[in-house]
């Protein structure tokens, strides 16, 4: 009997949960869908429409430069497949628009979202340009952004951060670059995510304003990488106020042993905050960090939780 009444009950909660994710649209680029591009099913949600508007993305690679307007909220993304459903451009900085003129960073982005709330799993993100300078692949400039199992590919400036009062949370994903490849002035956590650094940079450039107490949370992250020994810092801030903390991450001989760079103005070791909390591997030296950075105490590091951060905001309670 208890067996039927488990079978019965784990059979509400499938049902329960395939009704959670059932799409409201299916974008396939075989037309099997209701559209074939995603900028096609993302002009179809409804402009400030409260609920959740899910689109699943069937495997393929979609060549599209993408806009979520700020009018386009809720908006929840699932991928078929990590690998095998990439959005991608090939913009970059140096390129040339309609005018003649640069595109400069803010106009390389692949994929710019404003929308509030928006989320993403199962997804990869990507600019195709190369090393060419910097190419963005996602322009985050929403406030309450979750990515999930997401891939964000490039070289230098991946993943542009854009905001100070926006929060952004990205849990088991893959950020891969050079310089500066994650940066920007949002609050962002980044949980059990994988940091992969290709040949020599500085994985951070947060540009945190004053006002704002937390910038970017490493908690659980394992850096990782091709690049040489010493090659790496963990960042440098692009403007004064940069606040970053790396907590209980795994950082190997690729990071550099000082740790931290001023961007070559001393002023900015008074005003910027850049911490760790028990940080492992052969990358993990305290003694040799810069001696204006910080070792978190146990107290201090109590502070470090998603209502603090997230100035009451928990991406993980739906």
């Amino acid at each position: 009997m208890k067996a039927i009444i488990l079978f019965f009950l784990l059979a509400i909660s499938l049902v329960a949960n395939a009704l959670d994710t059932k799409p409201d649209f299916v974008v396939a680029a075989d037309g099997s869908g209701n559209f074939k591009t995603v900028q096609e099913a993302i002009h179809a949600v409804p402009d400030f429409r409260n609920k959740t508007t899910v689109i699943f993305i069937k495997k393929g690679i979609y060549k599209e430069k993408l806009i979520l307007a700020a009018s386009k909220k809720n908006v929840k993304f699932i991928g078929e497949s990590l690998d095998e459903t990439i959005l991608t451009y090939d913009d970059y900085a140096q390129k040339k628009n309609a005018f003649g003129e640069e595109k400069g960073t803010s106009g390389s982005s692949s994929f710019y979202i404003y929308g509030e709330g928006f989320s993403a799993e199962n997804i990869t993100f990507e600019n195709s340009s190369g090393p060419i300078g910097q190419a963005v692949a996602v322009w985050a400039g929403g406030d309450k952004l979750i990515f999930i199992n997401c891939r964000f590919l490039g070289f230098q400036d991946t993943l542009y951060t854009y905001g100070g009062n926006n929060r952004q949370y990205y849990k088991n994903c893959y950020i891969e670059g050079t310089v500066d490849f994650i940066f920007g002035a949002s609050t962002a956590w980044f949980e059990s995510c994988t940091i992969f650094c290709k040949k020599a940079g500085y994985i951070t450039a947060a540009s945190t304003a004053d006002t704002t107490k937390f910038g970017y949370v490493f908690n659980k992250c394992k850096i990782k990488g091709a690049a040489p020994a010493n090659s790496f810092y963990l960042g440098r801030p692009w403007r004064p106020y940069a606040k970053v903390a790396f907590l209980n991450c795994e950082l190997p001989d690729l990071i550099r042993p000082e740790g931290w760079n001023n961007w070559g103005k001393e002023s900015n070791e008074k005003t910027a905050y850049y911490a760790e909390y028990k940080s492992k591997g052969k990358g993990a030296d305290p003694k040799k960090r810069v001696n204006w950075s910080h070792q978190l105490t146990d107290e201090a590091y109590k502070a470090y939780i998603f209502e603090n951060v997230f100035r009451g905001w928990n991406p993980e309670v739906k």
